[in-house]
């Protein structure tokens, strides 16, 4: 599969909602604060932190299948049946609860083990950030996993640390964002952030499934070229360059 420009935009609309989810929104505010007394730049390189940790991490597990031998036709089906899966969980409210609940005690532990760290300086915090993306994996596990299942689908390395990295710096993207506002009005944003969260894990969840079906139907082949013939030439040269 060759990723196209609407396979980039789910995986940053991926990363996006990681950070929007109900279990990380609320720390948002609290790190950054800690991040910000460390440091004047300590918010961005906690969000940069974060960006390299989901992005390598990703990358790796997505490129695990080719490593070990895995065929295309494998991957794919695989893939397929990942998104899918996700797709449904994302449109499910109740089945989110059953997973946030199963995850609450590496979530805690987590969050209990980071607390006890005191990192200084924007590169203390640059590390904090690579740490939370390990310690929030469970939390973000839904997205994080789509992102991983769709740039399985890549043709080459590239293609999949592109993709990889969207998703990282989608995620990072909300806490760079916050911490440029003022407590007042995060406080005052919030709940359309959620609501915002929610609307897009909904929409990403519709996407995933049609994009399994494609998949498993061998159609995502006929739609990348069309795309492709009908697309900008920019566009085309931009998103399969890698």
């Amino acid at each position: 599969m060759t990723f196209g420009a609407a396979s980039y935009a789910l995986g940053l609309l991926a990363g996006v909602l990681s950070t929007l989810s109900p279990c990380v929104l609320p720390l948002v505010p609290i790190l950054l604060a800690s991040a910000g007394a460390a440091h004047r730049l300590g918010p961005l390189a906690l969000a940069a932190g974060l960006a390299v940790s989901f992005a390598a991490l990703g990358t790796a597990i997505a490129s695990a299948g080719s490593a070990l031998g895995f065929g295309q036709d494998t991957l794919r089906l695989a893939g397929a049946a990942i998104l899918a899966l996700v797709g449904l969980l994302l449109l499910s409210a109740g089945m989110q609860r059953r997973l946030a609940a199963a995850s609450a005690k590496l979530n805690a532990a987590g969050a209990s083990w980071l607390s006890r760290l005191t990192p200084t300086g924007a590169g203390g915090q640059f590390a904090l950030g690579g740490l939370l993306g390990l310690v929030w994996t469970p939390c973000v596990g839904p997205t994080l996993g789509a992102a991983i299942a769709l740039a399985s689908q890549g043709h080459d390395l590239p293609q999949t640390a592109l993709l990889m990295s969207l998703f990282g710096f989608g995620a990072a993207l909300p806490l760079a964002v916050v911490g440029l506002l003022s407590r007042t009005a995060f406080v005052r944003l919030r709940g359309r952030m959620q609501h915002a969260g929610a609307v897009g894990k909904v929409l990403l969840g519709v996407s995933l499934l049609l994009l399994a079906a494609l998949i498993v139907s061998g159609r995502d082949h006929a739609l990348e070229a069309w795309v492709v013939d009908h697309g900008p030439s920019w566009l085309s040269e931009l998103t399969t360059r890698y």
